[in-house]
């Protein structure tokens, strides 16, 4: 038996290289698809209390579809239902990848987002029941605080400008897809109305076609997944299950390892699932998201409204959950993890770094919304309160990591030109190719061997 030591996990380390050109080019829809995110919450809010405030509703309560296949919906209802069904179908890719080649795919390197997340969504959650049982309001919402918007955090970063290091970025999404993942059981198991079995076996069936075409038959055509897709959403939104979960389970069963040939080499240049991914999430990131946002953020914020939206323990219970309850959840699941696994801080970094992405994480607008909905939509009023609350949530927690991140920018700055500094022009930053043993990082570490491999 070996008696050399293990290698410690680094936390917020240099992510490897091949993860890092993943994160640069994801984060980059990510975050042109938060800014567009941020405007559509503005003209929501602007639209729903203008004197065209009306209009606002009577669009987003329009109804058109086809009542006989349960499809006869409101363009919000559509907006939630439909477009939304993108998000999850690349939530669902990028889980799927996270767990075959990201860093959910070590249990060493896992632990730490893992347990970070799990206690993000937990204690988010004990705020609110905890506020609820003492104002005697309704437990329902208690899943609302929980999310994490990624896109959104991402949107308040590029607008303060600040400079995080790869390291905590990627931790962030990791932390979000971890977050995505819990988002997605919690509406699939308790947020299900009455099942129709017929309709859910054959969105079953549909999955079950999906697969052997794509993994068995290796067919690459759109115009077959496309209405096969549509087949099966509007079946799972027939079952009673959410039919955002048809998104993510159609994304899970997309192929993430390029195929190889009988000498080990790829004979594919990406993976189908990394194909789709690039044209999809544009999609996402800059129409499906936003539109969403557009017909769930208009909420009245008069003075009157916003004073009831603190009174009332529902609304209370969420604005506590995501500012309090994410950043002592986030940090103290952290601190834990680092605490009594092999993990430590990057030599960077300080442990007031950790406490700017909790308080990140607290931006729980897109998911939050929607469990809203879900959670109080036979109390449309509450509902309400519960939808200001989450954008009251949401901006107090990105106004304070705004500010705390933005006095940390110098150090930040310094991190990134280092980590990106390329002297030999070579398209591979520096700290990648320093002989092995000048990384401390066991990430970074990890990248000049993944560097050497690759030739």
């Amino acid at each position: 038996m070996s008696n050399a030591p293990k290698e410690r996990t680094s936390l917020f380390g240099l992510p490897s290289f091949q993860e890092r050109r993943f994160l640069l080019e994801a984060l980059r829809a990510e975050t042109v698809g938060g800014m567009l995110l941020l405007a559509a919450a503005v003209v929501a809010l602007v639209w729903a209390n203008s004197p065209w405030g009306g209009l606002y509703e009577s669009v987003r309560d329009f109804h058109f579809g086809i009542s006989s296949l349960h499809l006869d919906l409101s363009v919000g209802h559509w907006a939630s239902d439909g477009l939304l069904t993108i998000f999850f179908f690349v939530a669902g890719i990028e889980l799927k990848r996270e767990l075959l080649l990201g860093e959910l795919r070590r249990p060493a390197a896992a632990a730490l987002p893992v347990v970070a997340a799990v206690c993000g969504m937990v204690v988010p959650a004990l705020f609110y029941v905890a506020v609820n049982a003492a104002g005697g309001g309704q437990m329902d919402g208690w899943a609302i605080p929980m999310a994490t918007d990624i896109a959104f955090a991402l949107g308040v970063l590029a607008v303060i400008g600040t400079n995080l290091p790869s390291g905590i970025r990627a931790f962030l999404l990791t932390l979000a897809i971890v977050d995505d993942l819990g988002a997605i059981l919690v509406i699939a198991v308790f947020y299900t109305s009455a099942l129709n079995l017929p309709a859910l076996g054959g969105a079953l069936a549909g999955l079950a076609v999906f697969w052997f075409l794509h993994q068995k038959l290796r067919v690459r055509g759109w115009y077959v997944y496309v209405p096969l897709g549509l087949v099966i959403w509007a079946l799972m939104h027939a079952s009673g299950v959410h039919a955002t979960i048809a998104g993510v389970a159609m994304g899970m069963l997309l192929r993430v390892v390029p195929t190889k040939g009988s000498e080990g080499w790829p004979t594919e240049k990406e993976s189908p699932a990394e194909r789709i991914e690039h044209l999809v999430r544009p999609l996402s990131a800059g129409f499906a998201v936003p539109v969403f946002a557009l017909f769930a953020a208009g909420v009245s914020v008069s003075g009157d409204a916003l004073g009831e939206t603190f009174r009332r323990p529902e609304s209370l219970g969420v604005i506590l959950g995501l500012f309090a309850g994410k950043l002592i959840g986030v940090f103290g699941g952290t601190y834990l993890a680092a605490r009594f696994t092999r993990a430590r801080l990057s030599e960077d970094l300080e442990w007031a770094d950790v406490a700017g992405v909790a308080l990140l994480a607290g931006i729980g607008f897109t998911v939050s919304l929607l469990v809203g909905d879900l959670a109080f939509a036979d109390n449309a009023e509450t509902g309400e309160y519960v939808k200001a609350a989450v954008l009251i949530g949401s901006l107090l927690s990105a106004v304070a990591a705004a500010v705390f991140l933005k006095f940390r920018d110098a150090r930040y700055k310094r991190l990134w030109e280092e980590e990106n500094r390329d002297d030999d022009r070579d398209g591979i930053p520096d700290i990648y190719e320093r002989p092995r043993g000048t990384v401390t990082e066991g990430a970074a570490g990890r990248a000049d061997r993944e560097v050497n491999r690759e030739g």
